[in-house]
């Protein structure tokens, strides 16, 4: 019997094994959609007892992980509508996720210049910006397909939308977070 299954009949340590798993990841997808930690932390929470109380009526069509990424993407979005004052904002004591500047590729043996990391830095600042400033369903779509490599199947069924629905919400982003770049050259 799979853990998938024994969670299902109940058993927590079972569902514990599964969410620990999962546990990073969620958090992941939550912060880059929420902005927020503290948000982000609780759209995890209300995500783990979603999935706990819903266990039940998993079907398997899906995999458990991509199941399981649906409700914390519904869920990180739930966090920003309650907190409609999220949406615009960026302070400037927040600190980019670590892994939104891993795309700098190494220059030579050495590794990137200063000027090259600062210019890194620079990048990623303007992306955190641009993000915050993008509609939660244009963030988390743009988030999805191209932070966590989602299907667009994936991604328009964990935002309820159709294909096409989802192509556009992707391209308005990566057009909105084109246009405030191209003025900037990296």
């Amino acid at each position: 019997m799979d853990w998938v299954e024994r969670a299902r009949q109940g058993d927590g340590q079972a569902f514990r094994r599964l969410v620990e798993q999962q546990a990073r990841p969620l958090f992941r997808i939550c912060v880059r959609i929420t902005r927020d930690e503290a948000l982000a932390e609780d759209a995890v929470q209300e995500a783990l007892y979603k999935a706990w109380r819903g266990l039940p009526a998993f079907d398997g069509r899906a995999a458990f992980s991509t199941w399981l990424h649906q409700i914390a993407v519904n869920a990180a979005l739930e966090q920003l509508r309650r907190n409609a004052r999220h949406r615009h904002e960026l302070s400037e004591g927040d600190q980019a996720d670590d892994e939104t500047g891993d795309f700098l590729a190494a220059q030579g043996d050495d590794g990137p210049s200063p000027e090259d990391l600062a210019r890194g830095d620079e990048l990623t600042r303007r992306v955190d910006v641009q993000l915050a400033r993008m509609s939660a369903l244009e963030r988390a779509a743009f988030v999805m397909r191209h932070y966590e490599g989602e299907s667009l199947e994936t991604i328009a069924e964990a935002l309820s939308l159709n294909i096409g629905q989802s192509k556009q919400a992707i391209f308005r982003a990566v057009r909105k977070l084109r246009g405030a770049l191209q003025a900037w050259r990296v």
